[in-house]
């Protein structure tokens, strides 16, 4: 099962990565995009990041190692929380 919703979530950010000018139009333009990743493009590389964060997950849930890259992720916050 979880290669069938890694698969899904690959594509889905693709497909937001690759059209991002589309969603674009569809959504407008996001101010904190605007304002931290540029002036002009800043809302298109906003989802074009989104898609692809969405399609590293998606490549992480398909091959099963979502729980590995989490665990590595929040492992400075984990520890300081076991020490109390």
């Amino acid at each position: 099962m979880h290669i069938l919703v890694g698969l899904i979530m690959f594509i889905v950010g693709a497909l937001v990565a690759i059209k991002a000018n589309k969603i674009l139009d569809m959504f407008g333009r996001i101010l904190f995009f605007e304002r931290y990743l540029g002036t002009e493009g800043g809302s298109r590389l906003g989802y074009k990041l989104i898609g692809i964060l969405i399609a590293f997950i998606g490549i992480l849930v398909m091959t099963n190692l979502i729980g590995g890259f989490l665990e590595w992720l929040l492992a400075p916050l984990l520890r300081y929380s076991r020490m109390e």
